[in-house]
């Protein structure tokens, strides 16, 4: 998935941007904020709108939210013995595959693609401000239609491969694809279980965002 192995620390390592862009509610702007808040380090969030701040200050909350969360904190217990500290970053690849899979969402395939296609649309005027790092990125993200692929097995696997590539101290995602392969089910529940309390947490935030001045 990524052409070129950069190491980031860990908290930069979150590459569940289906969900964080789901979970923009059709905001461009929030959308922005929302997908480039891992990059976006101290006062230089205060470079940005304040509309993009606002997109930043949900995609904290969604994952405070999802680290707090006594699902994700069983469901990462699966990836954990491989991968400890960073089992985090993998359960948030699998919550992006299971919602890419929600025929509660997505009903068909096009709904999907169509939802992937828009959010590149929304992105791409505002490709001149992105951080430098998330803009590199954002040419892979559009042009191997990540949002879309996370619908796949092997794009999950994929998308594994580049937390690796990406870490410091991991050197392998082949676990991580078993541990998929071996719980797939049990993964399943915990997403359908954690979800429905994201979403609605995220749209409150969202809304009381969108109150201020």
């Amino acid at each position: 998935m990524f052409r070129k192995i950069i190491k980031y620390p860990e908290k930069d390592l979150r590459l569940n941007y289906l969900a964080h862009a789901y979970l923009s509610f059709n905001d461009p702007q929030i959308l922005v904020g929302n997908l480039i808040s891992d990059f976006v380090k101290g006062k230089k969030k205060f470079d940005y709108s304040k509309e993009i701040q606002k997109g930043i200050s949900l995609h904290r909350s969604i994952d405070q939210f999802t680290d707090k969360h006594p699902v994700t904190l069983q469901a990462k217990l699966l990836f954990k013995p491989a991968y400890g500290l960073y089992a985090s970053a993998f359960m948030d690849v699998s919550y992006d595959h299971f919602l890419a899979t929600d025929r509660n969402v997505f009903p068909e395939e096009h709904d999907l693609a169509s939802f992937s296609k828009r959010t590149y649309g929304l992105l791409t005027p505002f490709h001149s401000i992105f951080p430098e790092k998330f803009r590199g990125m954002f040419h892979f993200m559009q042009s191997q239609d990540w949002l879309y692929n996370y619908r796949l097995k092997e794009g999950i696997y994929r998308s594994f491969r580049g937390l690796v590539h990406r870490a410091s101290f991991i050197h392998e995602h082949e676990s991580a694809c078993r541990v998929l392969d071996d719980h797939y089910s049990e993964l399943r529940n915990f997403y359908n279980a954690f979800f429905p309390d994201l979403k609605n947490f995220s749209y409150t935030v969202f809304q009381k965002l969108l109150e201020q001045e």
